[in-house]
């Protein structure tokens, strides 16, 4: 009786662990950390990791997406290495303002910080540079500030989801979009290997809170593989509260080590 229960269960399991190929793209398509949003006229504006946070636009998903220019020609006003050299973007519109969050480090170090630039169009230079939301890191810390995601709280208020290795991902609440209040506090951790969990995406829908993060070995595929299970991957897991706790979308297994595998 056990083993029958379990087979719609499994065959669950299979469906979710499949997924399509992905789709055509047109245009400049080769970006890393891409963040895409569509503006009220249609045209989507794409961010991605360097050239101090690259803007493309393209009339759909698949494009032809056409590179613009640089969100923060200048840099970075945070006093940080890597100031010159912008990560991991993240892109949400607030009213009629768009909140552009972007990562300053450099990599493999704890020396992070979490920036914030504005602007009402997304065109290149309209963009301006707040500097820090307080979102830091040094050496000793517990995490590594950067990979932000923007979280709108269903009933009001927001908080900033980050984290990359170390001790994996964050939340802290934001007294505005442009500024964190509080301590941080952790959402999710694998307490194997190297803790390889970064790259948040939060959403709201129907009673839940859906997080997705990348899992495993990210780099170096060129000169060596990793272990089979060890492969870079997405997973997703919910819970009631922003903050957890998180469970699994199959078979209510805590998430820690064994989200589902998108």
């Amino acid at each position: 009786m056990f083993a029958k229960s379990l087979l719609p269960l499994l065959a669950l399991a299979a469906s979710v662990a499949a997924y399509a190929n992905p789709g055509s793209c047109s245009g400049s398509c080769i970006v890393h950390d891409p963040a895409v949003i569509r503006r009220s006229d249609g045209t989507y504006f794409r961010f991605s990791t360097g050239s101090k946070i690259q803007i493309a636009t393209a009339s759909s998903l698949a494009g032809p997406w056409t590179i613009r220019g640089s969100a923060l020609p200048n840099g970075s006003s945070i006093n940080l290495a890597g100031n010159m050299d912008l990560w991991a973007p993240d892109i949400s519109l607030i009213g009629s303002m768009y909140y552009l969050y972007y990562s300053v480090g450099t990599f493999a170090s704890q020396s992070s910080a979490i920036g914030v630039a504005t602007s009402t169009t997304m065109d290149v230079g309209t963009w301006t540079d707040h500097g820090s939301t307080g979102v830091t890191s040094s050496s000793g810390d517990f995490y590594n500030a950067i990979d932000s995601n923007l979280v709108q709280l269903n009933g009001g208020g927001y908080r900033l989801n980050f984290g990359s290795f170390w001790g994996d991902l964050y939340s802290v609440t934001m007294s505005s979009p442009l500024a964190s209040s509080g301590s941080a506090t952790q959402i999710a951790f694998d307490p194997v290997g190297t803790h390889a969990e970064e790259g948040s995406f939060m959403f709201y829908r129907s009673g839940y809170y859906y997080l997705f993060f990348s899992w495993g070995i990210c780099c170096g595929y060129n000169i060596s593989r990793p272990a089979l299970g060890q492969e870079y991957k997405i997973k997703v897991c919910r819970s009631r509260s922003s903050t957890g706790r998180f469970v699994s979308m199959i078979l209510s297994v805590r998430f820690e080590r064994w989200a589902d595998q998108m």
